[in-house]
């Protein structure tokens, strides 16, 4: 049987590609942004049909993990919604909750230090600044594009740090 630790990575981000956070994109349109609401919300968050059957199909051959801007604070709600959608059981890599730099350097940082003793497949993400940092380093990236861009979303993943 072959061991797991052997088997390369599919890695997922969550918000826009797993999840679908349009519900919750108000608290962020606002000025100042809500974003305890935001999180707060994200047990609700329907999935997104299109990437769970892409991360369904990845555990096939690939052990799934999950690499997400959302602070450490939100880890209980993600991994209960996690379970709730059917999704393959893999590690959670989540913001330090202080952390504010944009998700491209925090991704990256962190898929760096995974493709050290594994091989990665692939990383599927909805921001664009990601899977481009992603490619130029050398990922092949699927860009989860079956769901609306927000602008306030793309503004806080870059701006602020929070997602």
């Amino acid at each position: 049987m072959e061991q797991k630790s052997s088997r390369p990575l599919a890695v997922y981000d969550l918000d826009g590609t797993l999840a679908d956070s349009a519900h919750r994109q108000h608290f962020l349109e606002r000025k100042p942004r809500d974003w305890a609401a935001f999180f707060a919300a994200a047990p609700q968050d329907p999935p997104l049909a299109e990437g769970v059957a892409l991360a369904l199909k990845s555990a096939e051959e690939c052990e799934v993990v999950y690499l997400t801007g959302r602070p450490e604070r939100c880890r209980r709600d993600t991994l209960d919604w996690l379970a709730a959608q059917g999704l393959p059981e893999g590690r959670v890599w989540m913001r330090r909750n202080d952390d504010r730099r944009p998700a491209r350097r925090t991704k990256l940082e962190i898929l760096r230090r995974l493709a050290r003793d594994r091989e990665i497949r692939v990383l599927v993400d909805d921001d664009e600044l990601v899977c481009e940092d992603a490619e130029r380093a050398g990922f092949t990236v699927v860009r989860a594009r079956w769901t609306g861009a927000s602008e306030a979303l793309k503004d806080a993943q870059e701006r602020e740090g929070r997602t």
